[in-house]
């Protein structure tokens, strides 16, 4: 996984870890591998990560959480950045404790803040008042993340905030284009056409790096992603996505996922509106 071609450039490799020593010998190979940059997620609120003691829980224990940035930092030689939350629970905000104390102690070059407690997971509006706080009061760069969907919402959030840089994730998921979007290079949303030729071309990168078997099971989580954005091309009355989400999740072979795809890019659709 750590493959990086030498046209894909810069490229961040985010690590999350609790043991400092380990984090070290992580961002040693990171480093040997090519990357530009190491990240860590000190924000996951997915309990079987913060159980470990990583992403989220690190907020309970900011000299851990410095001591993994300077192992980061030390182990790769490159730059470390520190993604975190807000706090663990509404009112909490020793997240942005160690947020300071990340930049006041010269452990990272950068801080991305997904302005909502772990608890809300991906759900409720972010606080881009309490982001814009901290991006006047750190030393370091500030970028911003959590909650942004579309273009739109990422060019406000950008605004509101001052920050550095947006971080686009969970809304690039079966999304591309958004970033064409955010660049000025695109000012519409992609065709349905579009949408399952991306779907088609993900679905062959599946298999040359997991194999037939392996990447017909990977894919099904990857398939709500596209089809969601198809919802808009197509007529609900008909169960057109119905009807394909579900033969794509029942798939017994990608051959038969794949012949799904190809069928329905076929049948050609409006463009979509602007996301």
């Amino acid at each position: 996984m750590l493959g990086i071609p030498p046209d894909e450039h810069p490229v961040s490799v985010q690590l999350f870890g609790h043991d400092p020593e380990v984090m070290a010998s992580a961002a040693e190979r990171v480093a040997a591998a090519g990357a530009d940059l190491i990240d860590i997620n000190m924000g996951c609120p997915v309990p079987k990560v913060c159980k470990t003691g990583a992403g989220a829980a690190l907020l309970e224990d900011p000299a851990r959480a410095v001591a993994l940035a300077r192992a980061a930092a030390d182990g790769g030689g490159l730059p470390v950045t520190v993604k975190l939350r807000s706090g663990q629970w509404p009112g909490d905000l020793r997240g942005i404790e160690v947020a300071r104390r990340l930049a006041s102690e010269g452990a990272v070059a950068g801080i991305a803040i997904h302005p909502r407690h772990a608890s809300q997971r991906h759900k409720g509006q972010p606080d881009y008042r309490l982001a814009r706080e901290l991006v006047d009061e750190l030393p370091v760069p500030v970028l911003i993340s959590g909650g942004l969907q579309t273009a739109e919402q990422a060019r406000a959030a950008f605004e509101q905030t001052g920050a550095d840089a947006v971080l686009m994730a969970r809304g690039s998921l079966g999304n591309p284009w958004v970033f064409e979007q955010l660049l000025g290079r695109r000012s519409h949303g992609p065709s349905s056409d579009e949408i399952l030729a991306e779907l088609d071309w993900v679905m062959e990168c599946a298999v040359e790096h997991l194999g037939a078997e392996r990447a017909t099971r990977f894919l099904r989580k990857f398939y709500p992603w596209y089809l969601e954005r198809l919802g808009r091309a197509y007529a609900e009355p008909l169960g057109g996505i119905r009807a394909l989400q579900a033969a794509l999740q029942t798939a017994v072979t990608l051959d038969e996922a794949r012949a799904l795809v190809r069928g329905a890019t076929a049948v050609r659709r409006p463009a979509l509106s602007p996301a």
